[in-house]
C-alpha cells in the first residue's frame, strides 16, 4: 500500500468581537500571557425555511510575550479584531477529579480593526516579531510611485 504524504497544517484565520476585556497575566517565571474571549458570526439560509440565520461561535484566544502585554493594553470589550494562529488543544482535572479539555487559538498576530477618526490603521506583528521602522518605511504604498521618475512615467 502506498504512503500518502499529508502536509502539517495548523492554521487559523479568524475575526470577532470580544466577549469581555483581555485577562492579562504572569506565569510564575515572568512570561506574559493574556486571554480574551472572541463572537465570530456567520449569516446562512436555513433551507426548511428560506430565511437568513445567524449563528456565533466562541473561541477562546490565547498570546503571550510582547504581543500578550500589547493586547491587555490596547484590547477592550466589544473591539473587532483579527487572529491569525494556530489551534492548541489542552487538558486539565478539575478539583473534583473531573477531566476536562479544550482547544483554542494561539494567536500569532492580531489586528485591531477598530478605527477612530484620524487614527492610522495599526496591524500589531507577530509574535516574536517586533515591527522595525525601518521595515515599515521600506514597503511603499500600493498604487502609489516610489520616486518622482516613476511618477512621470505613468501613462495616465
Amino acid at each position: 500500500m502506498a504512503e500518502y504524504r499529508v502536509p502539517q497544517i495548523n492554521r487559523v484565520h479568524i475575526t470577532g468581537h470580544l466577549t469581555g476585556d483581555p485577562d492579562l497575566r504572569y506565569t510564575p517565571d515572568g512570561q506574559p500571557v493574556c486571554n480574551f474571549n472572541i463572537a465570530s458570526n456567520r449569516r446562512y439560509m436555513d433551507k426548511k425555511s428560506g430565511e437568513w440565520q445567524e449563528a456565533t461561535t466562541f473561541v477562546r484566544v490565547t498570546t503571550w510575550g510582547q504581543l500578550a502585554e500589547r493586547m491587555g493594553e490596547r484590547l477592550h470589550k466589544g473591539n473587532a479584531v483579527y487572529v491569525e494562529g494556530s489551534l492548541e488543544s489542552r487538558s486539565w482535572e478539575t478539583s473534583d477529579g473531573q477531566k476536562r479539555s479544550t482547544i483554542e487559538i494561539r494567536a500569532l498576530r492580531v489586528q485591531h480593526l477598530n478605527k477612530l477618526p484620524g487614527e492610522k490603521e495599526e496591524s500589531i506583528p507577530e509574535e516574536g516579531k517586533p515591527e522595525s521602522k525601518e521595515e515599515k518605511e521600506s514597503i511603499p504604498e500600493e498604487g502609489k510611485p516610489e520616486s518622482k521618475e516613476e511618477k512621470e512615467e505613468l501613462p495616465f
